[in-house]
């Protein structure tokens, strides 16, 4: 009777060490890449209206329904940068994100309407400024 108690054990082990090494297989197909890919469009609703890149990255925005948001996404993933990103809409406030950060800064978020919007971008020393968008 015992025995079959010490198969059940072993056939619960078995998948659960398969499921371990499925999931250890996952992880490595998808890398790093993935993770910045999902980075850069995870963090903000709406469609890509525009990218603005430079240097060391670039500068994702998107709108959804008057609202604009940014993200500052770098090019190389890996040690902490210095980091910032801002949109502002013409005769309101900016919204900001700015820290040490290993793939990207925000999202920022900022409710324009129908009104231009001024995005900027840094990664390290290097950065980019949209002038007035999206009027």
């Amino acid at each position: 009777m015992s025995s079959g108690r010490g198969e059940g054990r072993i056939r619960r082990r078995v998948a659960l060490g398969t499921a371990v090494l499925a999931a250890a297989v996952l992880l490595a197909l998808t890398g790093p890449g993935t993770a910045s890919a999902e980075a850069a469009t995870g963090g903000c609703a709406g469609r890509k209206v525009r990218s603005l890149s430079f240097v060391t990255g670039r500068v994702d925005v998107f709108k959804s329904r008057g609202y604009v948001c940014a993200m500052a996404v770098a090019k190389h993933i890996g040690a902490r940068k210095t980091m910032s990103v801002s949109v502002k809409a013409r005769g309101g406030r900016p919204d900001r994100d700015k820290g040490r950060y290993t793939h990207h800064a925000g999202p920022v978020t900022v409710h324009a309407g129908h009104r231009c919007v001024w995005v900027t971008g840094r990664i390290g020393k290097r950065g980019v400024s949209s002038g007035w968008i999206l009027c």
